[in-house]
């Protein structure tokens, strides 16, 4: 375990080479910061934290650079993430709340944290697993062909054709549409097939395999596991770090274009903790060289996906995780709202 002292060291030489791009020194440091120690006890600091592996030496400079597993210390001992500003919560509620449907929430969603963070924004969409049903609607399209379009309470909507053996009347749908919203609506998908299951016999014989026909279709989408959809945007943001990629900024580059990749970055949806995986943490070779920070967002207290932000290792982690994080109680309450 390193003393308050050290950590306090530490803290300081993420702040200034996070700020300055350039080794930090222990001139520099009792300069800028109010240590309470003379230069040569910090000098000391120094060797005991590169001894220990916290901060290196890029090259024969007398700065110092954190390593993976200085950065992770200091994230691990953060007192508390960088607050927004009341402009700044103001501006991301407003954005967010013009937002159309939820692809319009997602695309804003992005483009916001890009510019908030200056990083690349990765924006999971709402999973159907991870959803209740808000409304159930059947619209006639041919007198024995039915459209069901099923509305989640995340703001997905998944449209289904159903076609009937015989012609269906507008009043058997009316009543079909009725029964089956009175049951389900608020449910979540798991709870959903008992609930329908007996729906069939409260009809005549001559509706049943036209109602059954529905509820088959409507439990097919409710068990589908759709391809899980992200969007990414701000990659160009990346270019302003050359200089912290060791070689070149493609590998990064390749590895966000792999919808699997960022999926696994993420992690899973239904964890709403903060995570911040830093450089070799990230099992993704391409990845090595960057820091991801992501939080699970939601309409209630479970989390339905996953949003967050990737960046090189030297990036403001306070700063950083404030942003995902306002950011994702937003579009939850967005999602709430909507």
């Amino acid at each position: 375990m390193l003393s308050e002292r050290r950590l306090e060291v530490l803290r300081a030489i993420v702040q200034d080479y996070v700020g300055t791009e350039e080794p930090v020194g222990s001139k520099a440091l009792t300069e800028r910061h109010n240590l309470g120690v003379s230069p040569a006890t910090v000098r000391n600091d120094m060797a005991v934290l590169e001894d220990e592996g916290y901060i290196a030496q890029p090259h024969t400079s007398a700065g110092r650079i954190p390593t993976d597993k200085g950065y992770r210390l200091f994230v691990d001992k953060m007192a508390g993430v960088k607050p927004l500003s009341s402009a700044e919560r103001r501006a991301i509620q407003n954005f967010l709340e013009g937002a159309v449907d939820l692809d319009d929430v997602v695309a804003r969603t992005v483009r916001l944290l890009a510019q908030l963070t200056r990083q690349v924004a990765v924006v999971q969409y709402p999973s159907l697993t991870r959803s209740a049903v808000r409304h159930v609607e059947l619209l006639a399209l041919a007198p024995a062909r039915l459209m069901l379009v099923l509305i989640t309470d995340t703001g997905r909507v998944e449209q289904r054709l159903v076609d009937c053996a015989a012609p269906v009347t507008e009043i058997v749908l009316a009543d079909l549409r009725a029964r089956l919203n009175s049951r389900v609506v608020g449910r979540r998908f798991a709870d959903v097939p008992p609930l329908v299951a007996d729906l069939p016999e409260s009809f005549e014989a001559d509706d049943r395999p036209a109602v059954a026909g529905v509820l088959s279709t409507l439990l097919e989408t409710l068990v589908e596991r759709p391809e899980e959809r992200i969007m990414l945007g701000g990659a160009a943001n990346l270019t302003r770090f050359n200089h912290d990629f060791p070689l070149t900024i493609r590998p990064v580059l390749e590895a966000l274009e792999e919808q699997m990749v960022l999926l696994k970055l993420l992690g899973e949806a239904t964890d709403s903790a903060m995570t911040v995986r830093i450089g070799h943490e990230n099992f993704h070779e391409g990845l090595n060289s960057t820091s991801v920070v992501a939080v699970g967002y939601g309409s209630g207290d479970e989390a339905v996906a996953k949003l967050g932000v990737v960046g090189p290792t030297r990036m403001d982690y306070p700063g950083t995780m404030g942003a995902v994080r306002a950011v994702a109680r937003y579009v939850g309450q967005i999602l709430a709202e909507s």
